[in-house]
């Protein structure tokens, strides 16, 4: 098992883990809870939902476990979904001594967060992210919200899992889009923070789900401390941190103009690439990123161009209300090159003009033939 320190809490990663959860819960500061609510969705708790509540009722204390599931699908990430979860766990008397478990994807992950940071003012959560793209990334950091029709995430709270715990194992029964969604995050981070992790990322991705386990394992924790370190050093997004958004302000505009039919991770992949293309046309970001960001991308099995049915228009629109929009600017994070984010100006990103958007949307827009 490793430990990675994450700041305020630290990310366990390990194969098993689910198992001994109970035991881990108990070291943690939300030790003395007296009811623990399991939070997942309709494909998760159907594996893994009496695994989890067996190990947190091993303990000798016994408390009470209560299982609440959302449907499964980026539609559960929605303040409707918050306000029912709320009010069942009020309906079935849980209190300001409720620890919160989200077991499950980043929707889960995200949406339990959210009703944690809220609950009778804040209750502890642990989160146990059970896709790859949850494990190295969306678990990572504090971050919780919902989405609304205007855009993703414009709605949530900071609020720090008092544990994260990662068990490798449980992506065995991960299906492969989900495997090369979580790749997308994984070649990011190595993109933003670390050219040796990128380089073994896109060496192991065209092999998923076959990885051996302890590669996989080791990639895992290697792509958390990368995410950790640079939370630790930003908690609230104001410098560092802000790198860990590249690809994702197109990311987002490709998910909202496809009513998401596009998955998170393809729609990172896309991003990356077209922004990378993006900072090469301002003179941010050397020449041949864009071109090694597509070719690692494109072996991982992801997507690298904009679909032919999105229009380049509407992709355009739906960044103009993206969570890091700042005086009516939108604003990107670029890369300066493979391993190291654009930190020129001092913030981590920066305001790019809606026509330079527009070149680049049509010049990596797919063929309609």
């Amino acid at each position: 098992m490793q430990r990675i320190e994450a700041g305020r809490y630290h990310v366990l990663v390990g194969a098993g883990l689910l198992d001994r959860l109970g035991a881990l819960v108990a070291e943690t500061s939300a030790n003395n809870a007296a009811a623990i609510a399991i939070i997942s969705d309709s494909d998760v708790a159907a594996l893994y939902a009496e695994r989890a509540r067996a190990a947190l009722n091993r303990e000798g204390r016994q408390p009470r476990v209560e299982l609440f599931v959302v449907p499964a699908g980026e539609a559960s990430k929605s303040r409707r979904e918050w306000a029912l979860l709320s009010d069942a766990m009020i309906a079935r008397g849980l209190g300001r001594d409720t620890l919160v478990v989200a077991l499950g994807g980043g929707v889960v992950g995200d949406l339990a967060g959210f009703v944690a940071a809220t609950y009778a003012r804040g209750v502890p959560v642990v989160q146990v992210p059970t896709s790859l793209l949850a494990m190295v990334d969306s678990s990572i950091g504090g971050k919780t919200g919902v989405d609304t029709p205007a855009g993703k995430n414009l709605v949530g709270a900071f609020h720090w899992p008092a544990l994260v715990v990662v068990d490798p194992t449980l992506l065995t029964t991960l299906p492969l889009q989900h495997w090369r969604s979580g790749f997308a995050e994984v070649l990011k981070h190595g993109a933003i923070a670390n050219e040796a992790h990128f380089r073994r990322a896109a060496k192991l991705a065209p092999s998923a789900p076959n990885v051996d386990a302890g590669e996989l394992e080791a990639l895992i924790a290697d792509s958390i401390r990368i995410k950790a370190e640079i939370v630790a050093s930003d908690e609230t997004e104001r410098g560092p941190r802000r790198s860990l958004n590249a690809g994702h302000t197109l990311a987002h505009a490709f998910e909202r103009a496809s009513r998401f039919e596009i998955a998170h991770g393809e729609a990172v992949s896309i991003g990356l690439v077209l922004e990378a293309a993006l900072g090469e046309r301002l003179g941010v970001t050397a020449r041949g990123t864009c071109d090694e960001l597509r070719a690692a991308l494109g072996r991982a099995g992801l997507p690298v161009a904009v679909p032919s049915r999105l229009a380049p228009a509407d992709v355009l629109a739906a960044t103009r209300t993206d969570k890091k929009t700042r005086d009516g600017r939108v604003e990107y994070a670029l890369l300066a090159r493979i391993g190291t984010a654009d930190d020129a100006a001092g913030r981590f990103s920066r305001a790019v003009t809606d026509a330079d958007v527009s070149y680049v949307l049509q010049a990596f827009q797919e063929s309609s033939a």
